[in-house]
């Protein structure tokens, strides 16, 4: 019998309708139950056969596809493995069991401003980030111009990222992650950055992209799931509890407190 092949495969199937393939996922991470005290201690717990950790399921077996051009959120209560699930497909974690396709260029916009240094110019900030995107120099010369704008940050672009404030590295991240050519674009716990302003800015380019970009969005807000999503999923337990029309989503949601 052959075996289910286990980890996460980056391909491009030009006749395919399905950006993101997920089948019997599973991730579990092991949690300390006691402290260790260095080598004596170790010996001793193998002597008792105490293991010093548990194992915790986080991911029970996902199932499910995304299309080319569906925007998703998927939503649960904290501890779920929604930003578990996001990791693996963004290829952070490594799944123990199961298979994830991911057909297209991905762009992960996980945590602000990863990857970013803070005695490099905001100019060099981009490049190094595109750099870990997985695009050419070549490639960030065609988006430079238009990430600056969008991030409404030109006059800032030769000072050192450490002289910005939190707003404007948040901006200038946001503004990479989401002008970046790619054919995926993850989003975890952030839709909208900075003032009043920008944020509508925000809304109105999420607003755009239904069927000319694939986006999977993890909150718990529920606006933003029936106002941007075609589809939702709800993991409860490490689970699908249910997935389809948002408003349907958003109310089994809701019920996970009654």
């Amino acid at each position: 019998m052959a075996k289910r092949k286990i980890g996460v495969r980056r391909e491009v199937i030009t006749d395919s309708d399905v950006a993101i393939s997920v089948k019997n996922l599973h991730k579990s991470f092991r949690l300390p139950t006691e402290k260790s005290f260095g080598l004596k201690q170790t010996i001793f717990n193998l002597i008792r056969g105490v293991k010093g950790y548990k194992d915790y399921k986080v991911l029970k077996g996902l199932d499910f596809e995304i299309k080319k051009g569906e925007f998703v959120g998927v939503v649960g209560r904290n501890g779920s493995g929604k930003s578990t699930l996001l990791k693996i497909l963004a290829g952070v974690y490594y799944p123990e069991k199961g298979e994830v396709t991911i057909n297209g260029n991905l762009i992960p916009f996980i945590e602000l401003g990863v990857g970013f240094n803070m005695d490099l110019t905001g100019r060099e900030n981009v490049y190094l980030n595109g750099a870990l995107l997985g695009f050419s120099n070549e490639e960030m010369d065609k988006m430079y111009d238009d990430i600056w704008k969008f991030a409404e940050l030109e006059q800032f672009q030769d000072q050192k990222l450490k002289n910005y404030s939190s707003g404007m590295q948040v901006r200038l991240a946001f503004s990479i992650a989401i002008r970046a050519r790619g054919d995926i674009l993850l989003l975890d716990e952030v839709l909208a950055v900075g003032d009043a302003a920008f944020q509508q800015k925000c809304n109105d380019y999420f607003a755009s992209l239904h069927g000319n970009q694939t986006v999977i969005l993890v909150t718990h807000s529920m606006d933003n799931v029936k106002r941007f999503c075609d589809r939702a999923i709800l993991i409860d337990d490490g689970k699908i509890k249910i997935a389809g029309e948002p408003e349907k989503v958003a109310e089994a949601y809701g019920k996970l407190w009654e």
